[in-house]
């Protein structure tokens, strides 16, 4: 009886944290995330890409990364242009399994040409 008591309040136990909300697996779990970032499950992820602006956010550091003058930078803050923009109307990607501090070599091979095409599109006299 008791055997039974024990495995009915682990299974309780159990659907009862999968209720809790997302769980984020990070080495500085001290400092909340943004609140733009709200995993739906389990993730471990270091940076998260917004494609519309073309910026990084390195969960790990909580920096800011972005090409700025052509030259990659991190920042505490965003650019000028975007510090009054809120974060949560921009769809947001996450970088999954890329861990690397320079994501200069990650964007090159992933987002470098985002938004382009080189087919040529063919219009219509009309």
């Amino acid at each position: 009886m008791k055997r039974i008591i024990l495995y009915l309040g682990l299974f309780i136990a159990i659907l009862g944290t999968q209720a809790c909300g997302p769980v984020i697996v990070s080495h500085r779990l001290a400092d909340p995330p943004p609140p733009w970032f709200y995993p739906h499950r389990v993730q471990t992820v270091r940076y998260v890409f917004f494609p519309e602006i073309s910026i990084y956010y390195d969960l790990n550091t909580r920096m800011y990364v972005y090409l700025d003058g052509g030259v990659w930078v991190r920042r505490n803050v965003l650019p000028a242009q975007y510090r009054n923009q809120d974060l949560n109307r921009y769809r947001y990607e996450r970088v999954r399994n890329y861990y690397d501090d320079d994501i200069q070599r990650y964007h090159q091979n992933n987002n470098a040409n985002r938004g382009r095409s080189n087919a040529t599109v063919k219009r219509r006299n009309n």
